[in-house]
C-alpha cells in the first residue's frame, strides 16, 4: 500500500486532497481502495471471539423498525438460534486481538492518533443491519466480503 495517497484502481487521491476536500466536510466512496484485501479474522472466528468474556460484542437483529439488541459475551447456542436473515454481529476492539487488524490503522498515520479509538468488525447475514443511529465520531468502512 502506498504510504503517501489514499487509492482506488482508476485514480489517486493524496492525503492533502483527502483532508482539505473530504474529511469532516463530505462522504467519500473509494471502490476497491484496498485491492485484493481479504480480512483477517473469518466470520467464524469473529464469532467465536464474541463469546470471549473481555471482548465487546453484540448482535443487532430486525427490520423497519423493530430492531433488537443483545450484548455479548454470547454462548454458542445464540448463533443457531438466530434466524437466516436479518441480523448482524459486532465485535469491538479487534485491533487489540489480530497484529494483522491493528497494521490497518497504519493506513490512517496522517490523522492524529487521538482521534482514533479502535477497529471494529462486522460480519451480516442476508437482509443484516445495524439500523438507523447516528455516531458521534468519524467512521472508516471497508468492505471486505
Amino acid at each position: 500500500m502506498s504510504r503517501h495517497c489514499i487509492f482506488d484502481a482508476s485514480h489517486l487521491i493524496s492525503r492533502q486532497q483527502f483532508l482539505t476536500q473530504y474529511w469532516q466536510t463530505q462522504p467519500i466512496l473509494l471502490k476497491q481502495a484496498l485491492t485484493g484485501f481479504e480480512s483477517p479474522i473469518s466470520a467464524d472466528e469473529l464469532a467465536g471471539l464474541s463469546l470471549e468474556s473481555d471482548i465487546e460484542a453484540r448482535i443487532i437483529s430486525g427490520r423497519d423498525q423493530q430492531w433488537q439488541l443483545q450484548q455479548g459475551p454470547f454462548n454458542e447456542d445464540c448463533f443457531e438460534k438466530l434466524s437466516q436473515s436479518d441480523w448482524t454481529l459486532l465485535v469491538q476492539g479487534c485491533d487489540q486481538i489480530c497484529p494483522e487488524v491493528k497494521e490497518l490503522t497504519n493506513l490512517f498515520n496522517f490523522l492524529p492518533r487521538w482521534l482514533l479509538d479502535d477497529v471494529m468488525i462486522s460480519f451480516a447475514v442476508e437482509g443484516g443491519s445495524v439500523g438507523p443511529h447516528f455516531d458521534q465520531f468519524d467512521v472508516f468502512l471497508l468492505q471486505a466480503e
